[in-house]
């Protein structure tokens, strides 16, 4: 299972939400909730588990998206989304 964290655009700023936690995270800059969004993929990573950060332009599109794979994992094909 891959768990998913989105950045997003927000009315004052950006968010961080993931299926994985209850509130939204929201911080004025965008580079803040990406670095916060990577941590939150890396210690996913650590734990064993795949994690995918996608991060929204505030037009909506895809600005980028990264993978953190668990150590020793040997590929897993978790496709676009």
């Amino acid at each position: 299972m891959v768990r998913k964290i989105f950045v997003a655009p927000a009315e004052t700023g950006w968010s961080v939400s993931s299926d994985g936690f209850e509130n939204d995270m929201l911080f004025l800059s965008g580079a803040k909730a990406e670095s916060t969004a990577r941590g939150l993929a890396e210690k996913i990573a650590i734990s064993g588990e795949y994690a995918e950060v996608q991060v929204r332009l505030r037009d909506g599109s895809l600005a980028g998206r990264f993978v953190c794979a668990p150590s020793g994992a040997d590929g897993l094909d978790i496709g676009a989304s």
